[in-house]
């Protein structure tokens, strides 16, 4: 099946991959949901939200800057190196849904981050400010805006709408491709789950993940394993 899909890749004309949680959990980033998220005693479901932030945002902060820690430690994986590769050579259309920045590490260019970046910040009064802090730890001072309100990491918490820009760049990319590649991420969380299915009209779809997801019975090609070993043996078969 390696072949197979590598034979894919090689006619494709507009190659897109979509990434989610499982490329990052090789790099020893943990999952956001399941016990790996845990906090203290919190949940993410706890405190990635607006209403959590609103009442507590030093709190979300300390568990954002906990995150930080833990992704600045990690490396890109040979995955994501892949993925880097296929952008520069192969003009890949790269949407993410993780939020670590470790794609854009990787060096593989511009992709869309569907659900924002923890490197970002932005003002969560929406005066319009947005900035990068590539600190893993930020003094309190530095969490407010120069309007006076309180910067908010720049990511999609639950309750929040996908930015309109982000979702569209998306969309376009699914409705243009002729094959797609879904690594890591079982794309069950609408509306990004919807776009592997918009893709399938018309590309070939392929799922590369551990295990069996709601995605594998719609996949022309399903590759089972961890997702930077696939990619490797993908790119060795080009």
């Amino acid at each position: 099946m390696i072949d197979c899909v590598a034979s894919w890749i090689r006619a494709a004309q507009r190659l897109v991959l979509l990434t989610g949680a499982g490329i990052s959990a090789e790099s020893g980033v943990p999952v956001f949901r399941g016990p790996g998220g845990l906090w203290r005693q919190f949940r993410p479901e706890d405190l990635a939200t607006p209403g959590a932030f609103d009442e507590r945002p030093e709190l979300v902060w300390e568990w954002y800057v906990w995150r930080r820690e833990r992704i600045a430690a990690a490396q890109p994986n040979q995955g994501h190196h892949v993925i880097a590769h296929w952008q520069q050579t192969r003009a890949a259309a790269l949407l993410t849904q993780n939020v670590d920045g470790l794609h854009e590490r990787a060096g593989g260019g511009p992709s869309i981050e569907l659900h924002g970046n923890l490197w970002r910040v932005r003002c969560a009064q929406g005066c319009g400010f947005r900035a990068h802090d590539n600190h893993a730890s930020a003094p309190r001072t530095a969490l407010r805006c120069r309007c006076g309100g309180w910067l908010r990491p720049d990511v999609v918490w639950f309750g929040e709408p996908l930015d309109p820009q982000a979702l569209d760049g998306a969309t376009r990319a699914a409705e243009g491709a002729d094959v797609v590649l879904v690594v890591g991420t079982s794309a069950v969380v609408y509306p990004v789950a919807a776009l592997p299915h918009l893709a399938r009209r018309h590309a070939r779809l392929v799922e590369i993940n551990i295990d069996e997801t709601a995605l594998s019975a719609a996949a022309d090609a399903t590759l089972r394993g961890p997702s930077g070993e696939v990619l490797a043996a993908l790119e060795r078969a080009l």
